[in-house]
């Protein structure tokens, strides 16, 4: 998939709602060859999707052997909104928390004081922390009414005789 078409899917309305949630589900293959896919706090800042995680997560000996990696954000209603994303995994560790990581938890229902106990736990438990940084190389956006996925897509066409 070219950049400008990624870049098409990602500026979409509904791909740039979808962008600004909190969870992303991260796919990737563990040591065993196996698939994984673990739900995962995340930010987007216009080019990258970024998450942040413990230095001692298992995750992350597993995206170092082996860093290519599949993101899912979806929604909870009926039809559901789903981006579909591919992309390479860079890790980075940083000092302290990352920016992108206190950012990225800003729609969950907390009373400011429930906010202020939160950071204070976060930064008392974290010397450092590692960003997970995907620049995607596929996206795919299904809302199930002008875009579906692509197997329906050609069912659709081989029962009006089009394939």
């Amino acid at each position: 998939m070219q950049p400008n078409q990624i870049a098409e899917v990602l500026n979409r309305p509904l791909s740039q709602e979808l962008l600004a949630r909190d969870i992303t589900r991260l796919a990737y293959v563990a040591a065993d060859g196996t698939p994984r896919t673990v739900p995962i706090g995340f930010s987007w800042n216009g080019t990258e999707i970024v998450m942040c995680t413990s230095t001692n997560a298992p995750k992350l000996a597993h995206l170092r052997r082996n860093p290519a990696v599949a993101l899912t954000i979806d929604t909870e209603v009926h039809p559901p909104n789903l981006l579909l994303i591919r992309g390479t995994a860079e890790l980075d560790v940083v000092d302290g928390i990352p920016d992108e990581y206190m950012e990225m938890n800003t729609t969950y229902e907390m009373t400011p004081e429930q906010r202020v106990e939160w950071e204070a736990g976060v930064r008392a438990l974290y010397d450092q922390m590692v960003r997970i940084v995907v620049t995607p190389t596929w996206a795919k956006l299904i809302d199930f009414e002008s875009t579906l996925p692509s197997a329906v897509e050609e069912l659709i066409q081989q029962k009006s005789g089009q394939v």
